[in-house]
């Protein structure tokens, strides 16, 4: 513990000097509560229909439960908004699992904790990110050409006390949402200020230590006086400093992993005009285990958390700096937003152990530095069209990657040959324009239409025939049309295209790497096209439920290749997805709140055989999640919850022969207010002790330099066991 204190005591001493300084603190919108109050974007939505005039101010609206998915808030059944207060509410065992609130998404980890999470929707093993979009307050955090995954999409550096909301989208009907979202997107939010300065403690089993402070104030800028100011509190400053040790579940190497970060905001304004600066720096290190045999675990020759190789594990780092602003008047909006992120990933991974290379063992480092640019441009426009009110909105998405990314084989993380290296320059560059006219009080209609263009230049340090550029653009057309409310209840038919971007390295190699055979090039951009009927309804009081039938298809899979020799996505052959989503919230009371979301996926292969493989089934692809969560809140002093998450059986392999068992995961919460500033919360994950596979893969591997090679073997990382967590919170 002294450690972590160390390490941050000097950013925990300078939150805790700003939090107990002179200035009298801001007072806080109800519109940013945490305890059952929407977001001020969700009330704004919850205001005129698309198509009525924008009022100059907008009245609060308070939304008591975790969603605010009511009817005429979204253009799908799939569309929705979660409140922070939820993620107050509810045990996490990763930063990154905020994100299971959203119906029938699954987080798992298939390695270290500092690595990207492992994402499941839809019938996707979405690895790291490579269908689904991720961004926090306009950042985007999927990676195109990374070092170990095409989109990785690593949350470890989010904060959940600070979030707001976060607005998620499944389906490829948006005409927002670019690269990587044809399974869906997430767009995490935020808090401008917070109600009160807190500061948390929280100790847990197998040496886990957190230490978090947060506060926010009003601050005065040079130059600045009172009638300069969008609000009468003028600007504040939000600042947050977070300290973690956690070593994983009993074995002989410790995970060790240590991070630590920090989120400063600046901002004035409110939903209709107002700004922020953001400023973030974050820094990971562990150790991993990496997918085992699962032969060796049940036969008792290795213990359920302990490593092949101790070695594997690595260390990540971002820095942020990102800003918005927005406007609205009588004739529409605008918002303008940009980032500057420096972004880096050193990985040591070994999944076949001794099959490649018998003396040195097969462990391999996936290396990169980049820089990223971005900005968007939205403007919207309020008017009619003929005769009937009407939003249009234009926008404007660059983005450019220059990245330094590469493969060494290594042995105890020493490198002793270099397989690739590279240096890439990526932009991507997307403009979309959409149209929300309502033609009756119970019709109307979304029309959208995208342009994205890739633009790739490789040089190859290593071999430089495998240097060169590439570029390519898709079009992608959406429709949404919503009929209703009638009874309180809309239906919804939606229909778009949509894509994912491919790796450089994949688009201009002409030769791999690892094999020196010659390799085929793949397609920059890869389309998609999907499908949805829906219905959501308010018609039982306090309950809002909604239904949705879904197809998606995709000209190309991008699948996780564990025997490949960089552990990485590999492009596959095309495949058609449909199924069925049931997602229920139901608000009994003040104090007692259900929530129970279940889906069903039936995804396959296009075409039998079409990879080379016999079969049709996609591996990994999760047929079933269900989630059933019991919330109560503000009994007295006491809240708590309990949530279920039920994964169902999914194939290994292609021809159907090996499956995946099931998992139960039960998280529990109970709260308990000690005095207005003060509390204690307590969390059990995993409360039955179940033993389950975070993930399992069909894989060849060698266990040792004289040992036969298994093919078709099975790996897999065991899910967590029964952790207990204790959190002191003192608020100021």
């Amino acid at each position: 513990m002294s450690g972590l204190l160390n390490r941050c005591s000097v950013s925990v001493a300078v939150a805790l000097a700003l939090a107990c300084s002179t200035h009298a603190r801001a007072e806080e919108s109800a519109l940013a509560t945490p305890d059952a109050t929407a977001d001020a974007k969700t009330t704004a939505k919850s205001q005129p229909a698309p198509g009525a005039p924008v009022p100059k101010t907008l009245a609060t609206v308070k939304v008591i439960g975790h969603y605010a998915n009511g009817i005429r808030t979204s253009d799908a059944a799939s569309e929705g908004v979660i409140l922070g207060s939820l993620l107050q509410d509810i045990p996490l065992l990763r930063p990154g699992e905020v994100l299971e609130a959203v119906p029938g998404l699954v987080l798992t980890q298939h390695s270290g904790e500092g690595k990207a999470n492992q994402y499941f929707l839809r019938g996707y093993n979405l690895d790291h990110g490579t269908d689904f979009a991720t961004s926090v307050d306009g950042v985007p955090i999927n990676m195109p050409t990374n070092a170990h995954g095409q989109g990785y999409s690593d949350l470890n550096f989010l904060i959940p006390e600070l979030v707001s909301e976060i607005d998620y989208r499944k389906g490829t009907y948006f005409a927002q949402n670019g690269d990587f979202s044809s399974a869906g997107s997430a767009d995490i939010h935020y808090r401008n200020s917070l109600d009160n300065g807190l500061a948390d403690l929280t100790l847990g089993s197998f040496g886990y230590e957190r230490v978090l402070v947060a506060d926010s104030f009003p601050v005065s800028l040079p130059g600045q006086n009172s009638a300069d100011s969008s609000t009468n509190n003028g600007p504040t400053l939000l600042a947050a400093a977070e300290g973690l040790e956690n070593n994983g579940p009993d074995r002989k190497d410790p995970e060790d992993m240590r991070k630590f970060n920090t989120f400063f905001r600046l901002s004035d304004g409110d939903a209709l005009n107002g700004w922020s600066a953001d400023a973030l720096a974050y820094e990971a290190h562990w150790n991993s285990t990496d997918q085992v045999p699962l032969a060796l675990i049940q036969s008792g020759q290795l213990c359920r958390f302990c490593a092949l190789d101790p070695t594997d594990g690595g260390d990540t780092a971002r820095d942020i700096l990102s800003g918005e602003w927005h406007m609205h008047d009588d004739d529409g909006y605008t918002k303008v937003s940009a980032y500057a992120e420096h972004y880096r990933l050193q990985l040591f991974s070994d999944f076949t152990f001794f099959e490649l290379r018998p003396t040195t063992g097969d462990q391999f480092e996936q290396e990169e530095a980049r820089n990223i640019l971005g900005t968007q441009i939205v403007k919207g426009w309020l008017h009619t069209l003929f005769g009937f009110d009407s939003i249009t909105e234009a926008g404007v998405q660059i983005r450019h990657d220059d990245i330094h990314v590469g493969l060494w084989n290594t042995e105890a993380r020493i490198p002793f040959e270099v397989v690739n290296n590279n240096i890439v320059s990526e932009t991507e560059v997307g403009v979309y324009v959409q149209n929300t006219t309502t033609w009756t009080p119970w019709f109307r209609s979304l029309v959208g239409l995208r342009d994205d263009n890739v633009y790739m230049d490789l040089t190859s340090l290593t071999a430089s025939e495998n240097g060169g550029n590439a570029s390519q653009g898709r079009v992608s057309p959406k429709l949404s049309l919503i009929f209703g409310p009638w009874d309180k209840t809309e239906f919804f038919a939606d229909i778009g295209n949509g894509f994912h971007s491919n790796d450089a390295r994949g688009v201009i190699y002409r030769f791999d790497p690892t094999t020196g055979l010659p390799s085929s090039p793949v397609p920059a951009l890869v389309g998609s096209f999907g499908k949805e009927l829906g219905v959501r309804t308010e018609i039982v009081h306090g309950l809002q439920s909604s239904l949705a039938l879904w197809s998606l298809n995709s000209e190309s899979e991008l699948i996780y290749d564990a025997d490949s020799a960089i552990g990485s996505t590999d492009p596959n052959g095309a495949s058609k997805r449909h199924g069925v989503e049931w997602n229920n919230h139901y608000i009994l009371n003040n104090w007692l709140f259900l929530d129970a979301d279940l889906a069903w996926t039936h995804a396959r292969y296009a075409n039998d055989n079409d990879n080379g493989q016999l079969g049709d089934f996609i591996p990994n692809a999760v047929p079933k999640v269900d989630s059933l969560g019991v919330t109560v809140h503000d009994v007295g002093p006491w809240s708590g919850d309990i949530k279920m998450l039920y994964i169902g059986k999914y194939p290994l392999s292609q021809d159907g022969t090996l499956v995946g068992p099931s998992a139960v995961i039960t998280n529990v919460r109970v709260q308990r207010e000690l005095n207005p500033s003060a509390a204690v919360s307590v969390d059990v994950l995993n409360l039955f002790d179940r033993k389950y596979y975070d993930i399992a893969y069909e894989q060849d591997y060698q266990v040792t330099p004289t040992s036969p090679v298994v093919p078709e073997g099975v790996t897999v990382h065991p899910g967590q066991p029964r952790e207990f967590r204790v959190t002191l919170r003192l608020k100021f």
